[in-house]
Parts: structure tokens; C-alpha cells; sequence
């Protein structure tokens, strides 16, 4: 019996946290619209959405890898070596030859794999701190880029652009891949024995030491698959700008971290959210789209995201009914005072 009640609130918690994430973020981003479409018409307008969407969906897959990441208790700042690089990859390697596309993207994704397993290894086998690991990761990461483009540019292939920016039923195809990979990571999470593992030993790795579950080897696979949503995001955006640079996750960091945040996941590891991680996502692009729009300088652009990160923090780690109580008690207080005196 006792056991049947503690799944049961655990399915009611669970069903809470989900409700107040997804609830929060889908609430923001109709607020958001209503706002842009009352003040700011042209950053809701057609041609807008189009060119905001696809970069949304990049967003989107790069913060169900850092999602997965911050999930484990760490943060993976390698984000812009890693979309950086495989943006290389796929524009420098195939030469602009259709026929050696293929290869380029299998490079990418072996790449991909051995950095997320070196990341892996040096955080959660060697210790080291998740910040420095991933910071020099991506320092390393520039030197390969450096290596392979000297910094300049290449024009993508004809069929990369075509897959990753063509229209299907008015939507940007990059929306379709973000759409894929947010509802199979959360198939994993939400709906595997495995994402259940994964989830506990976020929440408490000594827990999961106890239990006998596998804590490093899915502290590993964390950065592993983070590091293939980067590539799969590096791939998309190569394809979505024909001429990228060779530095383009640069601006990519701070906002994959923000996007976690208002998702409702927690920075000190355990339960992830990484459908409200997608919606944050376009949310915050949005966001940005409508500053654009007003031809405000970059630094305030920045602070926007800044202030996005800090009420996401506010959001899921004030407890409010304490806050709502203390203001009851003062108020009452108050009352009692004026009756006295």
C-alpha cells in the first residue's frame, strides 16, 4: 500500500512540474505574440516568422543537449567549438559537391562523438570541474577549426540548404528535425526505464551509487548525446545560412543555458523538461526577433537575454507560497498594529 501511494504522488509531482513549466512557457510565448502584434507588428509578420523559426529550431535541438547535460548536475560551454565545427565540416569537406555531402556529415557526427566521450571521461572519471573540461574542449575545438578553414568562410551545398531550409506546408524543414528530436528525447526521458535511471542519478548520484546504477556511464552518455544534438543543430544552421562563418556558435552559449533555465530544469542536476526547453527556445528568439525589430544596439539585445535568464531563475527557485505567506503574516501584522494603536 505504502509503495502505491509514493508512485502515486510521484506521478502527481511529476505531472505538477511538467504542467508548471510547460504552462509557464506557453503562457510567455502567447503573451509574447500579443505583444509583438500590438507594439511590434512587423516582427510577427510573415516573412519575419519564416526567418525566425529556423533559427528557433536551432536553438531548440541545442537545448535538449544542454538539457540532458544540466540534468547530470553539469554545463557544457563546449556548445560553440561544437556547432562551430561541425559547420566547418560541412561546408569546407564536401567542397560544394553534393555527392561528398554524406561523408562530411559522418565526419561531423564521429567527431561529435569522441569530444562528447573526451568530455565525458575528464568530468566524470577524471573529476575535473564541467566548465573547465568543457572550455578547454572548446578551445581545442577552435584549433581544429582554425586548422581546417583559416578562419574564412565557405558557401554550403546546394542539397544541405535545400534540406535544412526548404518549405514543407509553409514550415521550414529545421522545425520538423527540432520537432523530431525534442519528442524522442522525451520519449527517452519521460518514457524509458533508461530516462528514469538517467533522471534519479541527476537528482542524487550518491543515491544512484547506493542503488547500483551505472552513475559515470550515464554521466558520459550525457555529454555524448549533447554533443550530437550540437552537431545535428551545426549541420541544420550550415544549411539554413548559405555562406556561415566559421565561428558560428559563438552566440550560441549563453542562450542554450537561458532556454534550460526557463524550461524549468533545474542548473543542480535531476528532472529535465525538454519539450518547455524546445518552447523556451522559440520563446526566446522571438523575443530577440522583436528587439531586432525596435534597431536596438547588440549589448541591449544581450541584456535581454540576461534579464530572460534571471526571472527564469526567479521562476522555478523562489519559493513563492513562502513569499505569498510572508506577505500574509506582514500584512496582517500591519492590521494589527493599526487596531492597536
Amino acid at each position: 500500500m505504502s509503495s502505491e501511494l509514493i508512485q502515486a504522488s510521484t506521478k502527481r509531482l511529476r505531472a505538477i512540474e511538467v504542467s508548471r513549466g510547460m504552462k509557464t512557457m506557453v503562457g510567455a510565448l502567447i503573451a509574447l505574440g500579443v505583444i509583438c502584434a500590438i507594439f511590434v507588428p512587423d516582427s510577427v509578420s510573415k516573412g519575419a516568422l519564416l526567418g525566425m523559426l529556423p533559427f528557433a529550431a536551432v536553438l531548440a535541438i541545442i537545448s535538449l543537449g544542454q538539457t540532458l547535460v544540466v540534468q547530470q548536475g553539469g554545463i557544457d560551454l563546449s556548445v560553440a567549438g561544437s556547432v562551430s565545427l561541425a559547420v566547418v565540416y560541412v561546408t569546407r569537406l564536401p567542397q560544394q559537391q553534393n555527392s561528398q555531402l554524406w561523408k562530411a556529415v559522418l565526419v561531423a557526427l564521429a567527431s561529435a562523438i569522441v569530444v562528447g566521450v573526451i568530455n565525458g571521461i575528464l568530468i566524470s572519471r577524471i573529476g575535473i570541474n564541467a566548465i573547465v573540461a568543457t572550455l578547454g574542449m572548446s578551445s581545442l575545438e577552435y584549433a581544429v577549426i582554425m586548422a581546417i578553414s583559416q578562419g574564412s568562410p565557405r558557401r554550403t551545398t546546394n542539397l544541405l540548404n535545400h534540406i535544412a531550409a526548404n518549405l514543407f506546408l509553409g514550415i521550414p524543414d529545421s522545425v520538423y528535425f527540432a520537432v523530431i528530436a525534442t519528442v524522442l528525447v522525451t520519449l527517452f526521458l519521460k518514457r524509458s526505464i533508461a530516462g528514469r535511471r538517467f533522471e534519479a542519478i541527476g537528482a542524487s548520484p550518491r543515491a544512484g551509487f547506493a542503488a547500483g546504477l551505472k552513475v559515470r556511464k550515464h554521466q558520459m552518455v550525457a555529454y555524448v548525446w549533447a554533443q550530437l544534438l550540437y552537431c545535428l543543430a551545426g549541420i541544420l544552421l550550415a544549411g539554413i545560412l548559405t555562406q556561415p562563418t566559421a565561428y558560428q556558435g559563438d552566440s550560441l552559449v549563453f542562450p542554450s543555458v537561458t532556454v534550460v533555465v526557463l524550461g524549468g530544469t533545474s542548473l543542480l542536476g535531476g528532472r529535465g523538461f525538454p519539450a518547455a526547453s524546445a518552447v523556451a527556445a522559440l520563446f526566446l528568439q522571438q523575443l530577440n526577433q522583436m528587439v531586432l525589430t525596435l534597431n536596438v544596439p547588440f549589448g541591449i539585445r544581450t541584456l535581454v537575454t540576461a534579464i530572460a535568464l534571471l526571472i527564469g531563475i526567479a521562476l522555478y527557485t523562489i519559493r513563492w507560497e513562502l513569499v505569498k505567506a510572508r506577505i500574509k503574516e506582514f500584512t496582517a501584522n500591519r492590521k494589527v498594529g493599526a487596531v492597536s494603536a
